[in-house]
């Protein structure tokens, strides 16, 4: 089954396309520039690259959230654009569930964490055993603190190494760099990349877990920033 990825939540932006659970073509992209500008072209580069034409691809995957609301918008509408002409089955995969599979090849606790700004982080946790990952806790917005108390309780009871993979790492590494087994991964493997939306979505494609275009929805944790301001207004906080 081939399966067209896309992956635009944060700054970085990407296209994959994925055969039976093999990454045959890639684009990446991790430059201020509006995805808007950059996802679309970035998948007609992947798919002839490939040698592939769009009506070959048999269905469509995209990080769903968390991330950036703009972002995680331009990615579904790319997705529902590509689909919905063929009726093609959809994925909506979790953003940080896909920078965990970054690290698949490696056995540790994978800490995700993306810089949800206001003093959050949008974080999830899984291991990582043979291959094979299974997730700890539910995606969420917690703050450094919070989570720097559960990585040190995590730390001092597990032999397996602890890295912190995604674009928060820089924001959650300061708190944890002095615990022993946790490590920040690797440059190269560290930011989301549409690569492992395809590997995620090749197991949700497996499984059933598909919608149709329509049903592809995003996935927020929490009220945009204008929304927020206006509740705490209408709260009389600010």
């Amino acid at each position: 089954m081939k399966i067209l990825a896309l992956e635009c939540s944060a700054t970085a932006a990407s296209a994959a396309l994925c055969e039976n659970g093999k990454i045959i073509s890639s684009s990446f992209v991790n430059i201020k520039l509006t995805h808007s500008q950059t996802l679309l072209p970035m998948v007609q580069n992947t798919l002839s690259a490939a040698k592939c034409d769009i009506n070959e691809v048999e269905g469509v995957a995209v990080s769903s959230g968390p991330g950036s609301f703009t972002g995680v918008r331009i990615g579904i509408s790319a997705a529902k654009g590509i689909a919905a002409p063929g009726g093609l089955p959809c994925v909506g995969v979790s953003t940080l569930l896909s920078m965990a599979y970054n690290l698949v090849g490696t056995d540790c606790t994978a800490c995700a964490v993306m810089d949800a700004r206001c003093g959050q982080l949008y974080n999830a946790i899984f291991d990582i055993t043979d291959g094979r990952i299974t997730r700890i806790c539910d995606d969420r917005a917690v703050t450094c603190e919070e989570l720097e108390k559960e990585i040190k309780k995590m730390s001092q009871n597990t032999d397996k190494r602890v890295i912190i993979v995604g674009d928060g790492t820089n924001v959650f590494l300061p708190f944890v760099c002095d615990l022993p087994g946790v490590l920040p991964a690797c440059e190269a493997l560290r930011y989301q990349n549409a690569v492992s939306v395809a590997l995620a979505a090749d197991e949700m494609f497996k499984n059933g877990e598909t919608v149709t275009p329509d049903g592809l929805l995003p996935v927020y944790l929490r009220l945009p920033q204008a929304q927020r301001e206006l509740k705490l207004k209408k709260e009389g906080i600010v």
